[in-house]
């Protein structure tokens, strides 16, 4: 954006849109969505912007990586009808859900320090199933499911997917977990809490079963890692745009 506006100065759409790497008709979609101010007119009709509108874009440009597009546009639109109480709310709860995932992945960090993958251990888990503890020690589907806050048709997915492998029950076919397979599953819960998708959660489960060690997620976490620290930068980078139009407007 050109450092040297006056607050009185005109803006035509095609001057916001190319101090912003934009196209003329996504600074008219922003002002139509709210995101922007409305725009002067002309006395011909031509729309005008000021300023204000480029540090509204500015600001809008900047939460969005941190809080993403739809928030980002909740937190300008807010702004723009006056209702700053209701644009911090929002940008605290995408504090919060940030926290809440630097603690899932301290969790994950912390669940894989107590990880044996060398071994598939068969003492019960203390769940039952069903119909009572199906033996042999495990759980059956439905308890799993319930401990781990998902739905059975989701354990059913994750073992089509190879992150999950029960035996099965040769009195009742019920699927059995033992507790290599309820770790599998934490994983795999932990891993898609943190936005990796099936078929990245799949080999790194397989590897850590196979090489009998967890270094397979270890660039995992590590990007994972680096993810969540590149959206808290862009949160402080938005909090100090936002700022600036907030005191622009007055």
């Amino acid at each position: 954006m050109r450092q040297n506006l006056q607050n009185g100065e005109r803006l035509r759409p095609v001057d916001l849109a190319r101090a912003h790497g934009l196209s003329t008709q996504a600074v008219r979609n922003y002002e139509e969505a709210g995101i922007l101010p409305v725009a002067g007119r002309t006395s011909h009709g031509y729309r005008t912007y000021t300023p204000l509108h480029a540090r509204a874009l500015s600001a809008f440009l900047a939460l969005v990586p941190g809080h993403g597009h739809r928030t980002a546009a909740a937190v300008m639109r807010a702004v723009n009808r006056g209702a700053a109480d209701e644009a911090f709310r929002l940008i605290d709860e995408s504090h919060a859900e940030l926290l809440e995932d630097r603690r899932t992945l301290g969790a994950v960090e912390d669940a894989l320090r107590d990880l044996d993958p060398g071994t598939r251990p068969t003492a019960p888990s203390g769940l039952s199933g069903p119909s009572g503890p199906p033996g042999a020690g495990g759980t059956f589907i439905g308890p799993l499911a319930g401990r781990l806050g998902i739905r059975s048709a989701t354990l059913r997915k994750w073992e089509r997917a190879g992150l999950v492998s029960p035996r099965r029950d040769p009195r009742t076919g019920y699927r059995v977990y033992d507790e290599a397979d309820v770790r599998d599953a934490r994983l795999a819960r932990q891993l898609r809490r943190g936005g990796y998708p099936l078929e990245r959660i799949a080999p790194l489960i397989a590897q850590v079963r196979s090489a009998g060690g967890l270094e397979p997620l270890e660039a995992a976490l590590a990007d994972w890692r680096a993810r969540l620290s590149a959206r808290g930068r862009a949160m402080v980078s938005g909090a100090a745009a936002l700022e600036a139009y907030l005191r622009a407007r007055g």
